[in-house]
């Protein structure tokens, strides 16, 4: 069995193909995370590992020829260390909605069985280096045509209730770029959850926005049919939010933590979360130290190895250690753990998910323990 250590590895350096599989689920270029990589399973686990960048083209770990099911060993310096299998292609991504946009302009398919959407293709932060998020490719997949700039709520209820029937999809994240509102993109997610609703959709949903002006804005979420909250900080201190996300450091980390308070009254304990991205400049201690106070106040801490996105301003930032996010990953999976906050504890969103980052493969060996 492969461990915790070289899954993280393997997340963080990234896999080279010799080919990507025919029939399996597309590697994803450019737009809102996770982008440039392919959803792979490994050990029972799948993962999304990134492909298409830089660090992944002088990766140590290579997958080779697949059979006909799609299975391929995994190799590390040439080394053969088991098998790696790729999800088969969706069914929904071969299908139109009724107004003729592909199904999968709408919505992917992330890890096996999460559908995820941006609402909104476009930020008010983007394309202004003294606002935007260094990292972000939201516009990527905007100019080259791979999706659309507002997917409809009667869109999107058509892809999800296909791709629930056919591909056994268990829940939905629906994320958006910032508009220029001052509730930050809550209620065009309210509207859009609630017709969702409306129209029948019944399996779990999770919302992201940055944290609106009005906290009222929860329960009218909560109320529209959303089960759980995103709110995404990122970065742990300050000093690296002003360089590496500068619009969104303008809104306070204080702010953030009593947006977090208030979102846990309505949501409840684990069904709020935030991502960190780990190696953009936060010190273990201070991502380590964040990820406690979030879990004192009830919020999922999702720690997440950053990984370098094509044509953005952090294209050639390197991704962190190994050995760093074990350092990181390790406390902060006992606490989840000791805290009763496992992912298999969240309704929706990618904290559940957990294909992003190998946080979860942390909360089992210290959930093990602590039984």
């Amino acid at each position: 069995m492969l461990s915790e250590e070289l899954l993280t590895e393997l997340q963080t350096m990234g896999l080279r193909l010799d080919d990507l599989v025919a029939g399996t689920t597309p590697a994803r270029r450019g737009g809102a995370g996770p982008t440039d990589h392919k959803a792979v399973r490994i050990a029972g686990t799948t993962l999304m590992v990134p492909v298409y960048n830089q660090s992944s083209g002088s990766s140590p770990y290579h997958a080779g020829a697949p059979n006909v099911l799609g299975v391929a060993d995994l190799l590390r310096n040439g080394e053969k260390l088991g098998l790696i299998s790729f999800p088969r292609q969706p069914n929904f991504y071969s299908h139109t909605t009724t107004d003729g946009v592909p199904f999968w302009k709408i919505a992917q398919l992330h890890s096996h069985n999460v559908l995820a959407t941006t609402l909104l293709q476009n930020c008010i932060r983007y394309g202004d280096s003294s606002t935007s998020c260094q990292f972000c490719a939201i516009g990527e997949s905007l100019k080259y045509g791979t999706t659309i700039a507002y997917k409809k709520p009667l869109q999107l209820a058509e892809v999800t209730r296909v791709a629930v029937e056919q591909d056994g999809i268990e829940q939905l994240v629906i994320t958006t770029g910032t508009p220029a509102t001052k509730d930050r993109g809550a209620k065009i997610l309210r509207d859009t959850v609630a017709v969702l609703r409306e129209q029948g959709i019944t399996i779990p949903i999770q919302v992201q926005c940055e944290p609106p002006d009005d906290f009222s804005w929860f329960a009218k979420l909560r109320d529209a049919g959303v089960d759980t909250l995103g709110m995404h900080l990122e970065a742990a201190g300050q000093a690296v939010r002003e360089q590496i996300m500068p619009g969104k450091a303008e809104v306070p980390l204080d702010y953030y933590m009593d947006a977090f308070r208030a979102a846990v009254a309505v949501f409840g304990r684990a069904q709020v979360s935030t991502y960190l991205l780990a190696g953009l400049g936060d010190s273990v201690d201070a991502l380590v130290d964040l990820s406690r106070e979030l879990i004192t106040i009830g919020v999922y801490p999702f720690v997440v190895p950053f990984v370098p996105v094509r044509n953005t301003p952090l294209q050639n930032h390197p991704s962190p250690s190994p050995v760093f996010m074990k350092a990181v990953l390790g406390p902060v999976g006992q606490m989840l753990a000791e805290a009763g906050m496992t992912a298999d504890t969240i309704k929706a969103g990618c904290g559940k998910c957990g294909a992003c980052s190998t946080l979860k493969s942390f909360e089992k060996l210290n959930a093990a323990a602590v039984c």
